[in-house]
């Protein structure tokens, strides 16, 4: 604390009036806000001498190739200590809190996202440009030993910790082929490694970096499975796909980009980094007792068990290891058998929606007695997302009345099935057209019972070809 104040004030020439203690996450580097009048700085100090020296090359470097990284300012002699500028409180992480909360991201939470991630090339390919890798800690590059350590970590740290027999031979020998996968891209681009939300930082809605001291140079995919399949990111899978889309784009002003050989080699990467936080989750929250990582668990083991779905004959001992895991007792809480809520908008010229679940159906409420939008050539190119066709049917009030009829069944229906552990329920909105009446009245429907009840609730506008998810509350 003494050589960090000192700093601060050999630097400003004024001595620090308050201190303030950052919040730390995984990291063991504590970080402090130092003022004194209208100055304010951020202090960071860290034992590993060689962690801090290469934050502070990278920072000058990334800086230098005008990337949004935080200016160092000052260093002690020792690099023990530093001084950067102070870029606020305002973390990604925080800011799409709500989308993270619900599965329903905004427009103003999706834009910050689309930022972002368009920025990540920038920092892969600019970031390198130039670089000395061999400044980077504790590996210049990403390689084998390093696959194996975090494939390594995740043994030692979680599944060891499960209590399951394994045959470690066998396990290592996916964990080899795994790391051949891996590596079978050379490209000369910096790799993150910690490329999430909590690590990008808000200025004036610009997205700004930090915590990359731990990059490497190694291959593009591992930060955009990073920052896609972060365990409590709660990204649908929808939003996922546009952000890859938006990623591939920025990517292919510096390289050329075949999607379906893209996204295959993605998916090992996505499975490596899930491991990788599942060890750091277990080491993290089971030795050292943070409950952050604890409470981090349940979100990876369902990521985990959504890519063991199509699963990876080339893993096919570790495929089989992890879906034991993902069905030991202890985690069971993890993946309670869950309602979702299907609710389809439709037009009644075109058939109701076929219940895809096998139950047979369940609500199907007629819009059609409802004052028509459509009617009026104004409203032929609007639905009933937009906000003139919502004016439009609640100045008139028939919809409102109609809805607030519907809810009481609907909210007993709902309340029910999840007493009775039932997982299926599906609610239908038909109209003339599948347009106006319907639409307003499954999206409405659909906010509802996500507020009311925080279960899963998927959304089709069948005829305007738009689906939506709303995800469970955790």
């Amino acid at each position: 604390m003494q050589s960090l104040t000192d700093l601060f004030n050999s630097f400003t020439g004024k001595p620090h009036q308050t201190i303030e203690a950052l919040p730390t996450s995984g990291s063991n580097r504590k970080y402090y806000r130092i003022s004194a009048g209208a100055t304010s700085l951020i202090g960071v100090y860290g034992e590993s001498r060689e962690e801090n020296h290469a934050f502070i090359v990278l920072a000058h470097h990334f800086r230098k190739q005008g990337l949004n990284v935080p200016l160092v300012l000052a260093v002690s002699g020792d690099e023990s200590c530093y001084l950067q500028e102070d870029l606020g409180d305002s973390l990604l992480f925080d800011r799409i809190k709500a989308g993270r909360s619900t599965g329903v991201f905004s427009h103003g939470e999706k834009e910050l996202l689309h930022k972002t991630i368009a920025l990540l090339a920038d920092i892969q390919y600019l970031g390198a440009r130039d670089l000395d890798f061999n400044v980077c800690y504790p590996l210049p590059a990403f390689n084998h030993r390093s696959v194996m350590w975090d494939l390594n970590y995740f043994k030692y740290n979680f599944l060891k910790t499960t209590g399951m027999e394994f045959l470690e031979d066998q396990l290592e020998n996916d964990f080899d082929k795994m790391a051949e996968i891996l590596l079978q891209d050379e490209t000369h681009t910096f790799m993150y490694r910690d490329f999430q939300s909590r690590n990008v930082m808000l200025v004036e809605d610009v997205p700004y970096f930090i915590d990359f001291q731990g990059g490497r140079k190694g291959p593009v995919y591992y930060d955009l499975a990073s920052f896609l399949w972060q365990a409590k990111a709660n990204l649908p899978a929808g939003l996922r796909e546009e952000l890859i889309k938006t990623y591939i784009t920025s990517l292919r002003k510096y390289q050329p980009v075949e999607e379906t050989t893209f996204r295959e080699q993605l998916r090992h990467f996505v499975l490596f980094r899930t491991l990788q936080v599942l060890g750091a989750y277990g080491f993290r929250g089971y030795f050292e007792k943070k409950p952050h990582f604890i409470q981090s668990v349940p979100f990876a083991l369902n990521n985990l068990r959504e890519l063991l779905e199509e699963g990876f004959e080339e893993y096919p001992y570790l495929c089989k290891m992890l879906r034991e895991m993902c069905e030991l007792k202890q985690f069971a809480d993890s993946r309670k058998r869950e309602l979702e809520v299907r609710i389809y908008s439709f037009a009644y010229k075109k058939g109701i929606p076929d219940d895809s679940s096998g139950n047979g159906g369940g609500y199907v409420f007629d819009c059609r007695a409802i004052n028509n939008p459509g009617k009026f050539e104004r409203y032929n190119n609007v639905t009933g997302l937009d906000e003139p066709v919502i004016r439009f049917l609640e100045e008139d009030g028939e919809i409102v009345t109609f809805l607030e009829t519907l809810y009481p069944l609907i909210d007993r229906h709902v309340k029910r099935y999840m007493e009775r552990n039932f997982t299926s329920l599906m609610i239908s909105f038909g109209c003339t057209g599948g347009q106006h009446r319907s639409v307003y009245a499954a999206q409405h429907v659909a906010e509802h019972i996500s507020k009311k009840y925080g279960v899963k609730v998927s959304l089709v506008h069948r005829e305007q070809n738009l689906e939506q998810e709303f995800r469970k509350k955790n």
